[in-house]
């Protein structure tokens, strides 16, 4: 009797160490990090991908959501493709379905702060709408981040790749040093061109695929400097060093510029946030004096009177402000 007792321990000790080791499986290959960067790798390359005849099956699909009725819904959205693209160029690990998640959560959030400020429905609309732009700001200011580091690293790239050509290599192993041996996001990026390489895909649709997913005009002078040079031939090192060359040029004027338009980006700034700011601390001290503005007829065309001219000011201080070398 005591055997038995002892053998049927023994019994539920490997049953449970083999469930867990299943778990522990079924985890690292669905869910673990290996399997999330195969899984963006994918997501990235689909994202670029053209509906070209020598393009896999496999880079012509990628999920807008993790849920499969979800995603389907969301192919029914206008312009959601493109949507897709920017939250690629942002470097989020974000889909569709979790960026309308946020905004339908920060919309429901503003809504109740608008109703905690004031019963106005329009006013609570109008904070509702603001706080759900939020994460679509958020998106733009990761995604022009991610594009000027990725310029500010290209000239270095592009040397790497000028390198390794006159050493002998060839260009689609100088582009997996470039993924090898420097840093995200353009680590990433020609990581992917030459995943695509390996996949089959052309080097002219895997280059231009990498233009598309970086929407950087530098690049895009790379990209074409390297498909005439394969068609026409050519010192394709020399072409890079001299495209290296002029884009430290314009990445050192572009400082300068910067430097000299600070003052009005200040401006700006200071001019746009006044009003919100006066508006909160009169609020603040005097809810009742302010808050006819919302509260009449007169005072909300007075609202949308100024809102108008406050956009139409932003615009035309960032058309001052805003210089393109």
């Amino acid at each position: 009797m005591d055997y038995l007792f002892y053998l049927f321990i023994v019994l539920i000790f490997i049953a449970v160490t083999l469930l867990a080791e299943a778990v522990l499986i079924w985890w690292n290959t669905t869910r673990g990090p290996e399997a999330q960067r195969i899984a963006r790798r994918i997501r990235l390359m689909s994202a670029g991908a053209h509906k070209g005849d020598d393009q896999p099956l496999l880079l012509k699909q990628r999920l807008l959501a993790e849920a499969p009725a979800l995603a389907k819904a969301l192919l029914q959205v206008p312009r959601v493709h493109q949507l897709d693209r920017l939250l690629e160029q942002s470097g989020l690990p974000w889909t569709v379905g979790r960026f309308f998640a946020l905004s339908a959560l920060a919309f429901v959030v503003g809504v109740v702060v608008g109703r905690i400020l004031s019963p106005a429905l329009l006013f609570q609309l109008v904070v509702g709408a603001a706080v759900a732009s939020l994460p679509f700001f958020y998106v733009l200011r990761k995604r022009q981040q991610r594009l000027e580091k990725f310029e500010e690293q290209l000239p270095e790239a592009l040397d790497l790749i000028g390198r390794a050509l006159r050493a002998g290599h060839a260009f689609p192993s100088a582009l997996k040093m470039v993924g090898d041996e420097m840093s995200d996001p353009i680590a990433n990026e020609f990581r992917i061109a030459f995943d695509e390489v390996n996949y089959g895909i052309s080097m002219q649709a895997a280059l231009t695929n990498l233009a598309v997913r970086v929407p950087s005009m530098d690049l895009r002078y790379f990209v074409i400097a390297v498909l005439i040079q394969r068609e026409t031939g050519g010192n394709l090192s020399e072409i890079l060093n001299n495209i290296s060359t002029i884009i430290r040029d314009r990445l050192k004027l572009l400082g300068k510029i910067r430097v000299l338009s600070a003052e009005g980006r200040l401006s700006a700034w200071i001019l746009g946030l006044l009003p919100f700011a006066t508006g909160f601390i009169i609020y603040l001290i005097n809810p009742a004096f302010i808050g006819v503005l919302w509260t009449d007829a007169i005072g909300q065309r007075f609202i949308a009177g100024a809102a108008m001219m406050m956009l139409v000011g932003f615009v035309w201080m960032r058309k001052i402000i805003r210089i393109h070398v």
